[in-house]
C-alpha cells in the first residue's frame, strides 16, 4: 500500500514537471512572438518615416508643415521637422537591430530549451517521419486476399 501511494505522488509531480516544461516553453514561444511582432511594427513605421524624409527633403525649409506628437498636431517649418525626422529613423534603425539580435537569442534559448527537455513539435516530427518513409524502399507487398 505504502509503494501504492509513493508510486501516484511520483506520478503527479513527474505531470507537474511536465506542465512547468510546457508553460516555460509556451512563455518562451510568446515572447519570441512578441519580439517579432514589435520588430514589425517598428520597421512599418521606419518605412514610414523613410517616404516622408524622402517627400520632405525635396521642399521649400520655409514651408508649413505639420506634425503628430502624441495626440497634438503641431504646426512646424520644414527645416525644423526634418532633422528630427532623419534623428527618429537612425534610432529606430539601431533599435530594429538590437530587436532582431533579442530575437536571434531567444530563437537559440528555445531551441536549447527543447533539446534539453526532449520536446517535439508535432507538425515538425511528422514531416520528418514521412521524408524517411520515402526515402526508404517499399519492401512490404500486400496482397488482397480472395
Amino acid at each position: 500500500m505504502n509503494s501504492d501511494n509513493k508510486k501516484a505522488k511520483t506520478n503527479k509531480t513527474a505531470s507537474v514537471s511536465g506542465e512547468e516544461v510546457y508553460n516555460c516553453f509556451q512563455t518562451l514561444r510568446n515572447e519570441q512572438r512578441t519580439l517579432a511582432n514589435k520588430i514589425s511594427e517598428l520597421e512599418y513605421d521606419l518605412n514610414e518615416h523613410k517616404i516622408v524624409i524622402e517627400t520632405l527633403k525635396d521642399l521649400d525649409g520655409d514651408r508649413k508643415c505639420f506634425r503628430m506628437v502624441g495626440d497634438v498636431l503641431c504646426e512646424k517649418t520644414v527645416k525644423d521637422v526634418l532633422p528630427v525626422l532623419s534623428t527618429n529613423k537612425q534610432q529606430l534603425s539601431n533599435l530594429i537591430d538590437s530587436l532582431n539580435k533579442q530575437l536571434t537569442k531567444k530563437g537559440i534559448e528555445i531551441n536549447e530549451y527543447k533539446e534539453k527537455h526532449g520536446i517535439r513539435i508535432m507538425g515538425q516530427d511528422e514531416e520528418d517521419s514521412t521524408e524517411k518513409e520515402v526515402e526508404a524502399p517499399a519492401r512490404n507487398v500486400m496482397v488482397n486476399p480472395l
